[in-house]
């Protein structure tokens, strides 16, 4: 192996705008996003499904009916 071709990877920490910071490791020492796990709608339930012209709802009667088969 050649000396001196990897990056650093260090402990780095990880800022949401939010305000919540964890930190994890990377070649990066500091790391900004926008959605972590304490504010994503999906991880907080805070998630609501956007129902267009009842497609939700058609869906839902369509594949809530028990199939009838003959044994």
């Amino acid at each position: 192996m050649k000396a001196d071709i990897h990056p650093q990877y260090a402990t780095a920490t990880v800022k949401c705008a939010c305000g919540n910071t964890f930190q994890t490791r990377s070649t990066v020492s500091e790391i900004h996003t926008d959605v972590c796990a304490q504010c994503h709608p999906f991880y907080t339930g805070k998630q609501r499904l956007l129902d267009t012209a009842g497609r939700v709802e058609r869906f839902r009667q369509k594949f809530s009916k028990k199939s009838t088969s003959a044994a």
